[in-house]
């Protein structure tokens, strides 16, 4: 899918979602947080839910966690426009409540199109909630940050500690902060095994037209 005809499928999921009453969410909510970022990104941030700054803007991790994450960025020599951030809800739950499942799970269709829109080659589970909702059963974010993990789908999944938890706690961050500088080298290794993928199918094909 060519780069326009992304952003076109990324827009009609921005109205959809702001038109959606499929959840209580939608009660009380000012503005929903559908996400946004580059279509071709390589890279998908996934959070947990939209704060009472992205519900006044509409902007994901636009409060002191999106600072945080924007330094972080930063630091692996990327800008948020590189990438693409969302959440596993597009609006905010009450008092920043914890997302419910039935909420998580209403909005998935949502997100699953997003996916298959940008089609990131790296899935970063920012916080317990992401990672639960992708990774279930698999292990705790304590247990798993910081760890790639390739599902039956073929997409690939890094856990990390949430922006907004690491802010609150100094030993979180560092954590948060060396993971962080873990992706660039995930990326180059999904990159080569690609290429050996390709080079291989090639090599495969060309035998064939040999015989």
């Amino acid at each position: 899918m060519e780069t326009h005809e992304k952003a076109s499928e990324l827009l009609k999921i921005r109205n959809e979602v702001a038109a959606c009453v499929k959840c209580k969410l939608c009660k009380t909510r000012n503005l929903t947080v559908p996400g946004e970022g580059n279509p071709d990104a390589k890279i998908l941030f996934l959070g947990e839910a939209p704060g009472a700054n992205e519900d006044k803007k509409g902007i994901p991790f636009c409060g002191a966690a999106g600072n945080f994450l924007n330094e972080m960025l930063e630091s692996i020599g990327l800008k948020r426009e590189d990438v693409f951030i969302t959440n596993t809800v597009k609006c905010r739950p009450p008092e920043n409540r914890d997302p419910e499942d039935i909420e998580k799970s209403t909005c998935r269709p949502y997100l699953n199109r997003q996916f298959e829109i940008i089609s990131p080659k790296l899935i970063v589970l920012m916080g317990r909630h992401a990672t639960a909702t992708f990774l279930p059963g698999v292990g705790t974010i304590t247990q798993l940050h910081g760890r790639t993990l390739k599902r039956p789908d073929g997409r690939v999944y890094l856990p990390l500690y949430h922006p907004a938890a690491a802010l609150h706690n100094g030993s979180l961050r560092a954590t948060l902060v060396a993971d962080f500088q873990k992706i660039p080298i995930i990326i180059k290794k999904i990159k080569a095994r690609e290429e050996d993928q390709k080079k291989a199918e090639k090599d495969k094909s060309e035998q064939i037209k040999l015989i």
